[in-house]
């Protein structure tokens, strides 16, 4: 995942100090099949729902209709905050931590021919609801709350969860 420019100014200032970063992840779902867009991540290999770091000023449901443009060359529409949650304190492999809050939304895909459009992802592909890939526990978490027919968001405590330091992933 690429490190956004305002988090490697931070860097500058703060070394590898904690940072509260937020983030958002979008559920695109086909609103005529029963499937939803995957990206094959290309740090680390793992399908996820697409994701990114929310930029200062900027409103997360934005985020993730800016993300999917960016990673998937899709647009799409927010319909509905699906859950929000907090990682644990993740430390990378340079020494920087960081903690996160992630904003998932439920969207629609609404059209563009869904490709990797930037180095941050080696494919893009329709899943079937019923037959996704191997993923982490917290991305199905994600993938089940942008899925579920429920009115509010669920709320994701670090122990129901958020339980390992791959989180952002």
């Amino acid at each position: 995942m690429a490190t956004p420019d305002f988090v490697l100014e931070l860097r500058k200032h703060v070394g590898s100090a904690p940072l509260w970063l937020a983030g958002a992840t979008a559920v695109i779902r086909d609103p005529e099949q029963a499937r939803i867009l995957l990206v094959r991540r290309s740090d680390n290999g793992w399908w996820t729902p697409v994701t990114g770091i929310v930029d200062p000023g900027e409103h997360p449901a934005d985020a993730a209709v800016r993300e999917a443009r960016e990673e998937a060359a899709v647009t799409i529409r927010v319909d509905r905050v699906a859950s929000i949650g907090v990682s644990r304190m993740v430390t990378y492999d340079n020494g920087d931590q960081a903690q996160y809050i992630d904003h998932t939304f439920a969207c629609t895909y609404l059209d563009g021919d869904p490709h990797p459009a930037d180095g941050e992802n080696t494919d893009v592909r329709w899943f079937d609801v019923d037959d996704l890939p191997e993923m982490r526990p917290h991305m199905l978490a994600r993938i089940d709350a942008g899925l579920a027919d429920e009115e509010g968001a669920r709320i994701v405590t670090t122990t129901e969860g958020a339980t390992t330091g791959d989180f952002p992933a």
